[in-house]
């Protein structure tokens, strides 16, 4: 029996989230050739930043973590509106993530393991990517954490 991606989502406790509307001069999600490139994503839950702060001082790592996952969603959310479904996805290439960080945090990399996790979970060997994780002195809106995508997609579903 195969799973669809949204059913694999589901198991691990997670929805698709709406695209969450574009904060200036942008767009979510751009499609060239077979790749789809995500905007950064900050972690919005229907339409709200529910954590501020600094990593390393206003904002643990656990709690970063969290939010590095609802970042991934929304990027997820993204390039699967571009693509034509999220079943189009056939592969992760890139995540690209930026954390806020207290002076001397040094755990970037803990942090977005947080996105990854969530998509070698759904995605399995598809969801393997390169990944940059950075630390900067702040982001949007006081958000702790964002995401940005670069995903494969295919003309046949994914089933997982």
């Amino acid at each position: 029996m195969t799973v669809t991606p949204h059913e694999k989502l589901r198991e691990l406790g997670y929805e698709l989230p709406e695209v969450p509307v574009p904060a200036g001069s942008y767009v979510p999600a751009v499609r060239s050739g077979n790749l789809v490139f995500t905007a950064g994503q900050l972690p919005f839950r229907e339409g709200e930043l529910r954590v501020r702060g600094k990593v390393g001082a206003e904002v643990s790592v656990e709690e970063a973590r969290e939010e590095a996952r609802i970042c991934a969603l929304n990027a997820l959310a993204a390039a699967a509106e571009r693509a034509g479904g999220l079943e189009k996805i056939s592969r992760i290439v890139r995540v690209g993530g930026f954390v806020a960080s207290a002076p001397g945090f040094d755990r970037q990399p803990e942090v977005l393991n947080g996105a990854s996790e969530l998509l070698g979970a759904l995605f399995g060997e598809a969801g393997t990517h390169v990944r940059t994780a950075v630390g900067v002195s702040e982001l949007p809106l006081g958000s702790p954490v964002e995401v940005e995508l670069v995903v494969e997609i295919a003309d046949q579903p994914r089933t997982a």
